[in-house]
């Protein structure tokens, strides 16, 4: 049984539709990409995911559990974590604090203590290559690096799927390498599933199981990347416009 699963997800906004009738299954341990141009309606999808927006039609299924409707924190508590693009940290706090906040609050099965919090979130950190700067302050870091303890206080609360809206956007080539080896690691150390949007296409190259293509909030095309890039409707729409070279 898949673990997340869409069925006929639609979002609208104002009558008009950000995503349209959507329907797709992620397998356990696998990366599946979503990718498309600029409008598709990938992050509102994401978003609906997580709770953020609220589906306006259509079911969300999470371990084959009906999620749909429920708010961030109720799907955050149930094992979907994100990390969205422009990260938001505590800059009055620190970083060894900032990763402590998503094991304390953002664990299924409710809160822990704080000693416990810290272990686990010094555990993230370790993992995503941040446990040097534990005790700096946030405003130290740089946007790559505040992007990437935003991802270490999503894993420290130990989710089974991870959502990422692109995480990659405007980062120099040793930044990206580094990012595409810690969502690696992701799936390698923790087992974790990931459903990312991203455009970035040497990322998703690299890293996706699985590729969904969504175009004017509409599923275009789904599979394996080296299929579903060969795809002459995926070229036409999205490929074609220069994002093979990202």
């Amino acid at each position: 049984m898949p673990i997340l699963e869409l069925q006929a997800v639609s979002k609208h906004f104002g009558g008009l539709p950000a995503v349209d009738d959507v329907s797709f299954d992620v397998t356990e341990g696998r990366v599946l990409a979503v990718i498309g141009p600029n409008g598709a309606g990938k992050s509102t999808l994401l978003k609906a995911v997580s709770g953020m927006h609220q589906p306006t039609s259509g079911t969300i299924l999470f371990d084959g559990d009906d999620i749909t409707g429920l708010t961030s924190h109720e799907i955050r508590q149930r094992g979907i974590a994100k990390v969205l693009q422009h990260p938001r940290v505590f800059h009055s706090m620190s970083v060894r604090d900032n990763a402590a906040l998503g094991a304390m609050f953002g664990t299924p099965g409710g809160r822990r203590s704080e000693a416990d919090a810290l272990r686990a979130g010094d555990d993230a950190l370790a993992l995503v290559g941040l446990d040097d700067k534990a005790d700096w302050p946030v405003d130290q870091l740089n946007l790559h690096q505040q992007r990437t303890l935003d991802l270490a206080r999503a894993i420290a609360g130990s989710p089974r799927v991870l959502l990422l809206d692109e995480v990659m956007a405007g980062l120099n080539p040793g930044e990206l390498e580094d990012s595409i080896a810690i969502v690696r690691r992701l799936g390698d150390e923790l087992g974790l599933t990931v459903v990312w949007v991203e455009h970035v296409m040497r990322a998703v190259r690299a890293l996706a199981d699985e590729v969904v293509v969504l175009n004017m909030g509409r599923l275009l095309a789904d599979g394996e990347p080296d299929v579903v890039m060969r795809d002459p409707r995926v070229v036409e729409a999205y490929l074609g416009e220069g994002a093979t070279s990202a």
